[in-house]
């Protein structure tokens, strides 16, 4: 359903994109991750033809973007970077005007401003002027006008970016529905957590550049290390640290507190058993012994480090 080959994106001498290629297939949800700079937004206002390809090409269902911009996006709904909307107007008249925009009937959006609205749950505010709407409510409104016409594709930028941890949640179970409703859905985010909860693939890039693009269970395979912090009764002391540190397949140790360190170590289910039986070998009782951090996150810091 997108089909990105080659793309190229410079400004002056600093070049955004960088010799991008990416399939997203139909009916899949597919996160395109990357810390803030790497591409992310860029690749997107060209895939939605709000800037131009420096080179390669963008396709939406088989149509180029930049040929025929109209036609490929007659059937993507989109939400670019921080939606806004005329504060004086109600969610009901904004969908009205944006759907009339479009070309629909007044009885389809009618029909459809119903069921969007529904859909992320601000059925109650559809009259309320939204000036008066929290950050949060704006996102979910701008996904419904997305949603307006029935597209294929939904292509979200960074949907929960600078929301508080309610709104964060709240976005994310809208963006997990969607997906039972199976569009297409290409999001971007820099939160690895987020798109290991919701996606079924991933593109990790970085300034630019394609680290790995997979099935999100292959990518968590993928990961070389993996932390686990311990918690022991009594106080480790420096010297039982640097033991520990000296254990098979331990890369580091790192004390956080006098009853709790966290180890870092070559990731596999043996060695973590491994260590588990090898501390309290050493004498020490242990209280706790959990992973820290995701998969998805060790493993994109493993990649992020070997492309430098």
């Amino acid at each position: 359903m997108i089909e990105i080959e080659h793309l190229v994106k410079t400004f002056g001498e600093i070049k955004a994109v960088d010799d991008l290629s990416l399939p997203v297939p139909k009916k899949k949800m597919v996160g395109f991750l990357g810390p803030n700079g790497a591409g992310k937004t860029t690749t997107i206002k060209i895939l939605t033809n709000l800037i131009s390809a420096t080179r390669g090409t963008a396709m939406l269902n088989g149509i180029d973007v930049t040929k025929e911009p109209k036609k490929a996006l007659a059937h993507v709904g989109a939400v670019v970077e921080t939606p806004e909307f005329y504060p004086y107007l109600t969610p009901v008249e904004t969908l009205a005007y944006l759907g009339r925009i479009r070309g629909m009937s007044s009885r389809e959006i009618s029909i459809r401003t119903e069921d969007v609205l529904n859909q992320v749950k601000m059925t109650e505010w559809r009259t309320t002027r939204i000036g008066k709407f929290s950050k949060g409510m704006k996102q979910r409104l701008a996904i419904a006008q997305a949603m307006l016409h029935e597209p294929e594709i939904l292509i979200l930028d960074e949907p929960t970016s600078g929301l508080d941890p309610r709104g964060m949640v709240e976005v994310r179970e809208i963006i997990k529905g969607l997906k039972k409703r199976e569009y297409t859905i290409f999001m971007s985010s820099h939160l690895l957590g987020e798109v290991q909860e919701t996606c079924d693939k991933a593109a990790l890039i970085e300034r630019g550049r394609l680290l790995v693009y997979d099935d999100i269970d292959n990518l968590k395979k993928l990961t070389r290390t993996s932390k686990i912090e311990v918690t022991t009764v009594d106080q480790a002391s420096e010297e039982m640290l640097s033991r520990i540190g000296g254990l098979a397949n331990v890369k580091d140790v790192a004390s956080v507190n006098p009853q709790t360190f966290v180890v870092t170590l070559e990731n596999s289910d043996a060695n973590r058993a491994d260590l588990l039986l090898a501390v309290q070998r050493l004498g020490l009782k242990i209280s706790g012994f959990s992973p820290v951090g995701l998969p998805l996150e060790m493993m994109y810091m493993d990649m992020v480090k070997e492309s430098r």
